[in-house]
């Protein structure tokens, strides 16, 4: 379903082996972005997710993510009406709903994320690592499944009021002139109203960041903003003080730091190779990775249960108990 000519909402498959797949890549744009468009080269209109990676990742499915991102109200567009959290969860429904469908919800995944795209699927995987409970464990299988991300662009920690706004509205001013653009949209909202939704985001993720293989990725040279030139995010927010995670500088700006044109374009080798590597690495560790968190959540249903027994005990009568007994013992051994 599409919300303009052009713009793609929903999971988009832009590639599939023609042998066994072993992996889903997903690629997540961000604010004012588009589902094809962010990963096309303009002039070319290679795209290098489904036009190169191929060539050299033969058993991945290429998937994208569109959802309307929208930050203005210029020509006809609606902007967004939801929060960075309901983003996050249409993300984890849509994809776990297109793998359950594929019958591949137990295959790894690499999330490629550009700018705040990479904030909505941290966003994700902190909800996606919650669902324990009977009725939406299904959607547990996206965070246990995640090997590896690779943030193009990332505003992390781009906190402030004043830092957070401003970051949306040169992001925006890509597309529409800053003086006619309207910033209403409940993402920059949510930026706008201060530190809080990126600090809270980033409180969820770290704790969960030692399962994954990441990348980030800053942009080395500055953003034409018509009247002056500067990082959309600079490499203190793009790139936290984190160790054990690869990093490495673009050298492009923000909008093209996640475009190749081909093979041989500034980036694109480095980002490959991190893709080969994690692509390789991924069906063991998942492998390994599902089966201690069926252990878990069989552990959990075994707990609740027992919970439910005793609570219902004093409302049995002598030989209920009895019976109530003799399961809670099964159930526990």
């Amino acid at each position: 379903m599409a919300l303009t000519s052009s713009q793609v909402i929903g999971i988009v498959e832009l590639y599939r082996p023609v042998g066994p797949v072993e992996i889903d890549i997903v690629a997540v744009h961000g604010l004012n972005g588009d589902a094809i468009k962010t990963w096309t080269h303009e002039a070319d209109k290679v795209c290098w997710l489904s036009d190169l990676l191929p060539t050299y990742i033969k058993n991945a499915r290429v998937l994208t993510w569109g959802y309307n991102a929208n930050i203005n109200t210029l020509m006809g567009a609606s902007t967004s009406s939801d929060r960075i959290l309901q983003h996050a969860q249409t993300l984890t429904e849509e994809l776990r709903s297109d793998r359950e469908l594929e019958d591949a919800t137990e295959r790894p995944i690499i999330f490629v994320c550009h700018s705040l795209g990479g904030i909505i699927v941290k966003k994700a995987l902190a909800f996606s690592s919650r669902q324990t409970a009977p009725k939406n464990a299904r959607l547990h299988s996206i965070y246990t499944c995640t090997h590896g991300i690779l943030f193009f662009g990332t505003p992390h920690n781009g906190s402030s009021k004043a830092g957070a706004l401003n970051s949306a509205q040169k992001l925006a001013s890509l597309v529409v002139p800053k003086k006619a653009a309207m910033f209403e949209s409940s993402l920059v909202k949510a930026l706008k109203a201060g530190s809080e939704t990126l600090e809270s985001i980033n409180d969820e993720f770290v704790p969960l960041m030692s399962r994954f293989r990441i990348f980030f990725l800053w942009e080395q040279l500055r953003t034409d903003l018509k009247y002056t030139k500067d990082y959309i995010v600079n490499i203190e927010s793009a790139v936290p003080m984190l160790d054990g995670a690869d990093k490495c500088a673009i050298p492009a700006d923000h909008r093209g730091m996640c475009k190749f044109q081909n093979a041989n374009s500034p980036g694109f080798r480095t980002v490959l190779a991190a893709l080969k590597r994690y692509s390789q690495a991924a069906p063991m560790v998942i492998q390994q990775r599902l089966i201690q968190d069926a252990e878990m959540l069989g552990e959990r249903r075994k707990h609740e249960a027992m919970e439910l027994l005793r609570d219902s005990q004093p409302f049995l009568d002598q030989s209920q108990q009895e019976r109530a007994g003799a399961l809670e013992h099964a159930v526990r051994n």
